[in-house]
């Protein structure tokens, strides 16, 4: 369910949330405010609006009755006219959010249409309007655009409708000095607000009911499926192009070991995060966040394969929900990417030196890929107890990326926000080589059996088969197992 500020952003009123039902309306034009008092008593929405404050006094109504609420016959004009801020009802049901995104960040527009689902949506800007910051913004945003060649200031969205909904919140986050810095600029910054809203939204093991919520919403969008299954773990999955690649299975935990202190603040010195009482929660909120940008990226990128998203609750007592993960959603599963780990550079192949994770090869192709974009100090390395030892028992080749943080489990935790996104990085351009990794993950399936490894710093160990045996289930055996 979205909030009331969301709802509004996505529809295309500028509004100053005072609290989650009490708006300030003096940034908005007086039209605009009329249609939004209007809608509201469409929506049979109790509310009282004095002084340019708007309180509303019901719980937010789903998305499709205020869409329902918002839209008229005859909604929408061909033409915005000059430079003058537009009115909402003038513009389409669904691109009235990106449009006035666009006007506020100084992106003047001149017409567009939502595409009525007949046709591509679309834009046409101001002739004054640079259109260098225009496909900036969108390739930071992740959104596939089509800039025309012939109508230089006209730009096509290849996307439905309902996705510009999402565009309009995600453009809300941009300020206008962004779009002087380079793209990645933007892409980072987007980031770490998402980041810290995760961090905002308590969720201690057995009560993960809000963050799962918060992150079923943000990831929807990015899927094909969606879904929580009977024990409360989050999963979802989408093919990429032709789906010949790898199915790759990235995991994170939607626990943290304890609550968040009541009226807390994140405490900012720089690229170092920590809580003002309490635990920060980044184990495992940044490894939410790092998976979240990924589902994101993987829209624009070259990836071609099947992703299947896993957030798992009560990890941190046990790894209760990845033990209790239905077996099926994992038989087509070709490689697991984790991403929980303390520190900025680990990536963790085993749990000390009691169970390996993968073949040594899988951690090494980590490093190469790491140090072909310049992140050198990336390192395989042994480490201790997370969902990764349940993939491995299932045969799956496994590694748990670090996620930045450090001295978790206590009031003096911190993170690390420039190495939480650098694992973000470091994720993008493993999948960018996906045709390497499936050749490296064919060429372990027909290698020597025979032998696992685990890695530690400066420490590499053969362990004989006889002592430790991981190899993948297969779906008969499966079976046969129940």
């Amino acid at each position: 369910m979205k909030t009331w500020n969301q709802l509004f952003i996505r529809q295309g009123f500028i509004l100053e949330e005072k609290s989650p039902n009490e708006f300030i309306c003096t940034n908005e034009k007086k039209e605009n405010v009329e249609f939004l008092l209007k809608s509201l008593d469409v929506a049979n929405v109790d509310y009282t609006f004095w002084n340019d404050v708007l309180t509303i006094d019901n719980p937010p109504i789903s998305e499709k009755q205020w869409l329902e609420a918002v839209d008229f016959r005859g909604r929408g004009v061909s033409e915005i006219i000059g430079l003058e801020e537009p009115k909402v009802f003038e513009l389409d049901t669904y691109i009235s959010g990106v449009i006035r995104e666009l006007n506020r960040l100084g992106l003047y527009t001149i017409a567009c249409c939502d595409g009525h689902e007949k046709r591509q949506p679309h834009i046409y800007f101001h002739k004054e309007t640079n259109m260098e910051k225009v496909m900036k913004l969108f390739r930071a945003l992740r959104v596939n655009v089509h800039l025309s060649q012939s109508r230089s200031h006209r730009v096509a969205f290849r996307m439905n409708r309902e996705q510009l909904l999402d565009l309009a919140e995600n453009m809300r986050k941009v300020q206008i000095d962004w779009l002087e810095q380079e793209e990645q600029y933007i892409q980072k910054m987007v980031f770490l607000q998402e980041l810290e809203q995760l961090l905002s939204v308590s969720g201690e093991s057995g009560n993960e009911e809000d963050i799962r919520a918060v992150v079923y919403e943000k990831l929807k969008p990015y899927v094909d499926h969606i879904t929580v299954d009977r024990y409360g773990n989050l999963l979802a999955q989408k093919t990429y192009k032709t789906g010949r690649g790898p199915t790759i299975l990235l995991n994170a935990h939607l626990d943290t070991v304890e609550a968040f202190a009541p009226g807390r603040t994140i405490v900012k010195q720089g690229a170092i995060w920590s809580s003002s009482e309490g635990i920060l929660g980044a184990d495992d909120r940044a490894g939410v966040a790092v998976l979240l940008e990924i589902a994101k990226w993987l829209d624009t990128s070259s990836f071609n394969g099947t992703i299947k998203f896993v957030f798992t609750v009560e990890e941190e007592c046990g790894l209760v929900g990845a033990r209790n993960l239905e077996e099926y959603f994992l038989w087509d599963v070709d490689a697991a990417i984790v991403v929980d780990r303390r520190g900025s550079g680990d990536i963790v192949t085993s749990c000390s030196t009691i169970q390996p994770f993968c073949d040594i090869r899988y951690g090494q192709f980590f490093e190469q890929v790491a140090r072909d974009i310049g992140l050198t100090h990336w390192t395989c390395t042994a480490g201790r107890s997370s969902d990764t030892r349940i993939w491995a028992e299932h045969g799956i080749q496994s590694v748990n990326l670090s996620a930045g943080y450090e001295w978790e489990h206590t009031d003096d935790e911190i993170l690390n926000t420039d190495a939480c996104y650098g694992t973000v990085q470091l994720i993008q351009a493993v999948l960018n080589q996906w045709r390497d990794f499936s050749t490296m993950l064919r060429n372990l399936r027909r290698g020597d059996r025979n032998d696992v490894c685990y890695v530690g710093r400066n420490d590499l160990r053969r362990v004989d088969r006889k002592v430790v045996k991981v190899e993948r289930v297969s779906k008969v055996k499966s079976k046969q197992m129940e």
